[in-house]
């Protein structure tokens, strides 16, 4: 398997690289906020050696209701994660959901994400991938819930037909199982390597319970929260070569996915055991 660096980073992923790990919140609610958990977060990170990339979304466009929090929008997040980047020193991962937002969003984000329900959208892809390979980025490609881990070839060779110098890493974020519920199959993760890519774990979507909030009656996601952390060291555990992770200082206020997110507080543990995982798996050699 490749090993993906960010030029001018510290942060890399796959072959023998630490645990990488994208985290933050999911939508970008104010600076505040998104420098106190990108802080707390890079400073553990650097305590347990692990590249760390700050995540936010400047815009959830495929909320439940459309009373729903989206963020700040483009313009307004790309300032505040420009701000986070420079304060911080630490690479940013954030979406992309329409062609015309790639470039903007690559000049910024190192890690220029692909949401799961528009990965097979082929303007949206070949937008995307020109504009994070003239700008030197990789592409995080959420697998869609839909999709069998061994279908997204279509897409990493989508990419490769225009992109051919493009860095790709594959996330797993659990797949349709019935009505409102997700699971996830840990040998999807050795399936979508074998396309010979790294993978991540989206531990925090993973654990939703889609359209199945009881606070709102199903105008929005649920979640169990308490699951995440065993969907992430499951995940480590079966050879994935990073984590995706939201957090907040009081998760049940979150604007976004609230029932699925992390409290901060826990960050420093949960990071030291999927470490500790990881660095197990590695040594043994089976999932390099």
């Amino acid at each position: 398997m490749q090993k993906l660096s960010l030029h001018n980073t510290r942060w890399s992923i796959g072959g023998k690289a630490p645990l990488a790990v994208i985290a933050g919140l999911n939508v970008l609610e104010d600076i505040g906020l998104a420098l106190e958990i990108g802080t707390e977060l890079k400073r553990i990170c650097k305590d347990l050696g692990l590249p760390y990339a700050f995540k936010a979304s400047f815009d959830k466009a495929n909320r439940s209701s459309i009373k729903s929090y989206r963020g700040p929008g483009m313009a307004a997040g790309l300032e505040m994660l420009a701000r986070v980047k420079s304060e911080l020193n630490v690479p940013i991962c954030t979406d992309v959901h329409t062609p015309e937002q790639s470039e903007p969003v690559a000049e910024i984000a190192e890690l220029v994400q692909l949401p799961a329900f528009l990965c097979r959208q082929t303007d949206l892809v070949v937008a995307m991938a020109e504009a994070t390979q003239a700008a030197g980025g990789i592409l995080h490609v959420k697998k869609a819930q839909f999709l069998a881990p061994w279908d997204v070839k279509n897409i990493v060779s989508k990419i490769g037909e225009v992109a051919p110098d493009l860095g790709v890493i594959l996330c797993e974020r659990g797949t349709s199982f019935g009505y409102n519920n997700l699971v996830v199959d840990m040998l999807g993760v050795q399936a979508m390597q074998a396309l010979g890519v790294p993978v991540t774990i989206d531990a925090t979507h993973a654990a939703q319970l889609p359209g199945a909030d009881p606070r709102t009656s199903g105008a929005s996601t649920g979640g169990r929260r308490e699951g995440v952390p065993i969907i992430a060291k499951s995940a480590v555990a079966a050879g994935a070569n990073g984590v995706f992770l939201e957090f907040h200082t009081d998760p049940d206020a979150a604007l976004c996915d609230a029932p699925s997110c992390l409290p901060i507080d826990g960050a420093a543990a949960l990071m030291k055991t999927l470490k500790q995982i990881h660095e197990t798996v590695t040594a043994e050699g089976e999932y390099l």
